[in-house]
């Protein structure tokens, strides 16, 4: 436990921490809408926002939390009016932000590929007290959206026509999930990288799939896998001087790997044990528990 004697390691561990929250927290709203791989998307429009932050000589996290904002509501209104040309702005979007990020690191004074490659893969040493607050707020905020709304989030993400007749605003938490995604990937750039935080919302949601039973089970799991591997590789990164990012993504794939082969036995478990308490049980009829509880998880 030596690392814990050393300031960086102390922020970078409870950054890794948040990090492991906030991302399994938005992600797995994103997995329901079939929207994996929306935080890579934003994590590229992020990357201006950085190099905007040191050519302006304003906080990174901050910048990139503005523009990523801004990228994710407009990704949204893609969805919505873009229709058949939707998918060339979404890459014009996506490209546009990563050549941005390039390009305004580099007119910078003191600009340099090093600085770029610290937001783009995650480093232990670089993150920085104010790195730190930036972080706590902005991980608030997602806890905050993603526990206080769950049930209309839920909804929304299960089926949007549902959601509408019941009488939710779709398109007003439709919007809030994009924000939400947006700050959760300026939350994990300094731990993660913004090429890999992807990985890290969507992943750890697909691993606990395999074993939750409910929503709401898959959502502790996966966040309880979000901590152990952003911890894991935090610490495995000091001692071996791996890149964090790659390492935490990596044990993120291991987990899933692990889970989907403990998966088959344990159905097979429950199903025996299923029939052994109900000799006339129909295997047609697992489909009705599936039902209610996702009608229970929107107060239906």
């Amino acid at each position: 436990m030596d690392f814990l004697d050393y300031a960086f390691m102390q922020r970078a561990l409870l950054a890794a921490v948040l990090v492991g929250i906030t991302a399994p927290a938005v992600g797995i709203y994103l997995v329901q809408r079939r929207q994996a791989l929306m935080g890579d998307g934003i994590g590229h429009v992020a990357m201006t926002g950085v190099g905007l932050g040191f050519l302006l000589t304003w906080s990174p996290v901050w910048m990139a939390t503005l523009v990523s904002v801004i990228g994710a509501v407009l990704m949204e209104l893609i969805r919505w009016y873009g229709r058949t040309r939707g998918d060339i702005a979404l890459a014009m979007l996506f490209y546009g932000g990563m050549a941005g990020g390039v390009m305004f690191i580099n007119l910078t004074p003191t600009g340099s590929n090093a600085n770029l490659t610290s937001y783009l893969f995650g480093s232990l040493s670089t993150v920085s007290e104010s790195d730190v607050t930036a972080i706590c707020v902005l991980a608030a905020f997602v806890v905050l959206v993603t526990l206080g709304l769950r049930r209309q989030l839920f909804a929304v993400s299960q089926d949007e026509e549902f959601a509408r007749v019941t009488g939710l605003p779709v398109r007003a938490l439709n919007l809030l999930t994009a924000i939400t995604a947006a700050v959760t990937v300026t939350v994990a750039m300094r731990v993660v990288g913004l090429l890999l935080v992807s990985a890290l919302m969507v992943v750890p949601v697909a691993a606990a799939q395999q074993i939750g039973r409910s929503f709401a089970a898959t959502f502790v799991i996966a966040v309880v896998i979000g901590v152990s591997v952003t911890i894991g590789g935090t610490v495995t990164s000091y001692y071996q001087d791996v890149p964090p990012g790659a390492t935490i993504v990596l044990l993120t794939i291991g987990a899933f790997v692990v889970l989907t082969a403990l998966a088959a036995p344990l159905a097979r478990r429950r199903a025996r044990a299923r029939s052994a308490a109900d000799p006339a049980h129909d295997p047609a009829e697992c489909a009705i528990p599936a039902t209610r509880e996702a009608s229970d998880e929107v107060g239906v």
